[in-house]
């Protein structure tokens, strides 16, 4: 390298710098007005708190639901001679759907009365399709 040699900043350097110094030249006197201070309130008097309301003893819904749910389930897969793999269960507040299929009416009945005697199912829609095979 020469002594007293320039190098040349690249044009394309060039046009991002001008870029920059447009973008920092356009923000400026754009100032946002000053927020009103919030009035100062005077402290409130110390008010006598009733003690937190205890947790419900009761577990939440959609979980009440679910083990309803997963205990109809399994009281079809223990039921020898049903084939309740093709069964799937829906229960909202003890109201249980059954969808699916099964292989003969016979079977589609009996999966109804077995969800029916599960604690806790109030009604049962059977909506069980009747597939030959299945």
């Amino acid at each position: 390298m020469k002594f007293g040699a320039t190098n040349p900043v690249p044009r394309s350097s060039g046009a991002v710098i001008a870029g920059l110094l447009a973008l920092a030249l356009a923000g400026c006197g754009q100032e946002t007005p000053p927020q009103p201070a919030p009035k100062a309130t005077p402290p409130a008097a110390p008010e006598a708190k009733a003690p937190p309301a205890p947790a419900p003893a009761q577990p939440a819904p959609a979980s009440a639901d679910k083990a309803l749910a997963e205990r109809v389930r399994a009281a079809l897969l223990a039921e020898r001679g049903l084939n309740a793999h093709g069964i799937d269960v829906v229960a909202k507040d003890g109201a249980v759907t059954l969808f699916g299929t099964t292989e003969n009416k016979m079977k589609r009945e009996i999966a109804a009365k077995v969800a029916a005697a599960v604690t806790g199912v109030k009604s049962v829609e059977n909506r069980l399709a009747v597939v030959a095979g299945s």
